[in-house]
């Protein structure tokens, strides 16, 4: 007796379903989830307020390496966007409303569409995140906006407009000193990275135009150095070397040929001259094998 598989629908495959998507978590724990690690990082940031003068000593060390290791200079990038104010409004409000509401709208679509590539996605970001603000406790830095020796406007104070406070020493909203590693580019580069390997269409890599808008604004902005956006990078590497990839989404596949066709069935069948004849008694004779009772 043939025996039925509880959950396959008697057929013993997986459901498509839980093969493909690997199962979607529960959505009010994931919002409870997420909300409690958007707070722990908040309250994180805030915890590294008050060492000014190690920012300041740190944003010396970074610009000068940067300018003995040849770094691009970030004025250069700066110039560019200042070529016409609503230009550098316009990088300005990227800087200020794009970040956050990207990389919600990026986990919510892959909750809602692959949500194996959304637990991936999450668990990426918590890292990334967690290794950052430990970064930004253990190395305040002063962004590049903060320095004179640098000789760069703080476009979002001059130009607007700005999501930081004009005092930062006062300023109880965000750290102002936690310049490195940017998540303004770590965020948007794993966006990009979450979203090519979710999807299989060839239009996939314009995403990647996400990180590098990113890096332009943050870059002409003042808010970041270069050195910032390398050191995300190198700690989104780390995180996705330790979190498994999960499958891509399998391509559709082609049909198989169908059978052959059974509306010839004769076509298949032995015709009657090349049928096989009834076996009949033969006798050797000397002009070879002939049939016994055949006239010689």
């Amino acid at each position: 007796m043939a025996t039925r598989i509880r959950g396959t629908g008697g057929t013993g495959e997986t459901p498509p379903a839980s093969r493909a998507e690997g199962g979607r978590p529960p959505l009010l724990r994931e919002l409870l989830l997420v909300t409690g690690l958007f707070l722990v990082y908040k309250f994180g940031r805030l915890l590294a307020n008050g060492h000014e003068t190690a920012a300041f000593r740190n944003a010396d060390l970074v610009w000068d390496a940067e300018r003995a290791l040849h770094f691009p200079g970030e004025g250069a990038v700066q110039q560019l966007l200042l070529h016409g104010e609503p230009l550098i409004q316009a990088a300005n409000t990227y800087y200020a409303a794009v970040h956050f509401p990207a990389t919600i709208a990026f986990l919510a679509w892959l909750y809602w569409r692959r949500p194996a590539h959304y637990v991936w996605s999450r668990r990426v970001l918590a890292l990334l995140t967690g290794a950052a603000l430990a970064l930004h406790i253990l190395v305040p830095l002063a962004p590049p906006r903060m320095l004179a020796a640098t000789g760069l406007v703080d476009t979002a104070q001059v130009y607007g407009p700005s999501v930081y406070g004009a005092v930062p020493e006062t300023d109880s909203m965000a750290n102002q000193f936690a310049a490195m590693p940017s998540l303004h580019f770590g965020w948007a580069l794993m966006v990009a990275i979450g979203l090519i390997a979710a999807t299989r269409s060839p239009l996939r890599w314009w995403w990647l135009l996400h990180p590098a808008l990113t890096l332009l604004v943050i870059v002409g902005t003042a808010n970041h150095y270069w050195t910032d956006a390398l050191a995300a990078a190198v700690l989104l590497g780390f995180a996705l070397l330790v979190v498994p990839t999960p499958e891509r989404p399998s391509e559709p596949s082609t049909p198989s040929e169908p059978p052959a066709s059974s509306e010839h069935p004769a076509s298949s069948a032995p015709s009657a001259s090349t049928a096989a004849a009834p076996d009949v008694p033969r006798q050797r004779t000397a002009a070879g094998a002939a049939p016994i009772g055949a006239r010689r």
